[in-house]
C-alpha cells in the first residue's frame, strides 16, 4: 500500500479547480469560506446574462475560482464545502442554490492567473490598493498601499476588509488620540490594515498573525510600503502580548472575536479604539450581546451587503 507522503508526491503539481457560481448576495461569504478552507487564489467574476432588445437581463449571477492543492485534506476539504453549500441553501431559501463545478488542472499557473483580476482598488475616499504588478497615478492626496497578496487572505477586494480600512480612514484621520498612535492588528493576512495604519499617521503598529506563510507575507508588503520603521509582525497568540494600545483592529470570524473579546478588552486602553469585522449578519446578535457591554460601547457600525464592522470605544476609567 502506498504511503500517504508517496501518494501526496504522486499528485504533486495537480490542482482542483472549483467554480462556485452564485447570486451576487453570496459571494463573499463564499470566498470567505474557501480561503479559509485552504484554496489559494481566490477571485471572483461576474457572469453577465445577455438579453435581447435594448432592455437589461436579469440581475447577473457571480462566480468564485480558486484551487485547493491535491494533498491528504481535498476530499475532507470538498465535502465541508459542499455541506457549507447545503447550509446557505436553508438559511436563503429565497436565492438560488449555489452551483459548483470542478476541474482536475495539472500545474496550473495559478499564481500568475488569478493576478489579471486584481486591479487598483480604491476601497474608501482617500485608500487605494494597488497590486505591486500594476500601475497608478495618485490623485490628490491618495494613500496607495501596494500589496502582493501571494497566498494570504487579504487584498481588500473583501467587505470585510475593505470597511475596516473606511474605519481605519475615519478614526485616524478625524480623531485626537491623546497620545502617539499605538495600534494592534489582529489575524493581519497580508498585512493590509497595518500597513494602512502607519500610512494614516500611526506611530506603531504590531501585525499578529498564527500562520507562518501570512506573517512572511506580511513583512514582505511592510518591506513594499517602506513602512518597517513603523510596522513590526509576530506569528503569536494575542494571548502572550504584554503591551497596551489605543486602537485594535481584529477582521476575522465571529467565532473568533467572541472567543478573544476578553483579550482583546485587555488589550485595550481605556478612551481606545477597536475595530471588529468579518461578522456575517447572522452572527450580529451572538457578537452584539458579547461586545456591546461595559466597557465598551458601541462607536458606529458600517455593512456591505451581508457583512457588519464595528466600531467600539472603551470607556475612561475602566480596566
Amino acid at each position: 500500500m502506498a504511503s500517504r507522503t508517496a501518494k501526496d508526491a504522486g499528485n504533486k503539481g495537480k490542482w482542483l479547480k472549483i467554480v462556485l457560481s452564485s447570486p451576487p448576495e453570496l459571494v463573499d461569504a463564499l470566498s470567505n469560506f474557501v480561503t479559509e478552507l485552504g484554496a489559494e487564489g481566490v477571485y471572483q467574476e461576474e457572469n453577465k446574462i445577455q438579453s435581447s432588445g435594448d432592455f437589461p437581463g436579469a440581475a447577473s449571477k457571480e462566480s468564485v475560482n480558486a484551487y485547493l492543492p491535491f494533498d491528504v485534506r481535498l476530499e475532507t476539504r470538498v465535502s465541508s464545502l459542499k455541506s457549507y453549500l447545503e447550509s446557505l441553501s436553508q438559511i436563503f431559501p429565497e436565492l438560488d442554490a449555489p452551483e459548483l463545478a470542478t476541474e482536475i488542472i495539472t500545474d496550473p499557473d495559478w499564481g500568475e492567473q488569478w493576478k489579471k483580476y486584481f486591479k487598483p482598488l480604491r476601497v474608501s475616499r482617500g485608500i487605494v490598493i494597488k497590486p505591486t504588478w500594476e500601475r497608478y497615478t495618485p490623485q490628490g492626496r491618495d494613500t496607495v498601499i501596494e500589496i502582493d497578496p501571494g497566498m494570504a487572505f487579504g487584498t481588500g477586494q473583501h467587505a470585510s476588509t475593505r470597511m475596516c480600512l473606511e474605519a481605519l480612514e475615519t478614526l485616524i484621520l478625524t480623531h485626537r488620540f491623546p497620545e502617539p498612535l499605538n495600534v494592534l492588528d489582529v489575524g493581519t493576512g497580508t498585512g493590509i490594515l497595518g500597513i494602512a495604519c502607519a500610512k494614516l499617521g500611526a506611530e506603531r503598529v504590531l501585525c499578529v498573525d498564527i500562520d507562518p506563510k501570512a506573517t512572511e507575507i506580511a513583512m514582505e508588503n511592510i518591506i513594499i510600503n517602506s513602512v518597517g520603521d513603523r510596522v513590526s509582525v509576530t506569528q503569536e497568540e494575542i494571548s502572550t502580548l504584554k503591551d497596551t494600545y489605543n486602537l485594535i483592529v481584529a477582521n476575522l470570524t465571529a467565532k473568533l472575536l467572541i472567543k478573544l473579546k476578553k483579550t482583546l478588552t485587555s488589550l485595550l486602553r481605556p478612551g481606545g479604539y477597536l475595530i471588529i469585522s468579518g461578522i456575517i449578519d447572522q452572527n450580529q446578535s451572538d457578537i452584539e450581546a458579547h461586545f456591546f457591554r461595559e466597557p465598551l460601547k458601541l462607536l458606529s457600525s458600517l455593512s456591505e451587503k451581508e457583512w457588519v464592522c464595528y466600531v467600539l470605544k472603551k470607556e475612561t476609567n475602566q480596566p
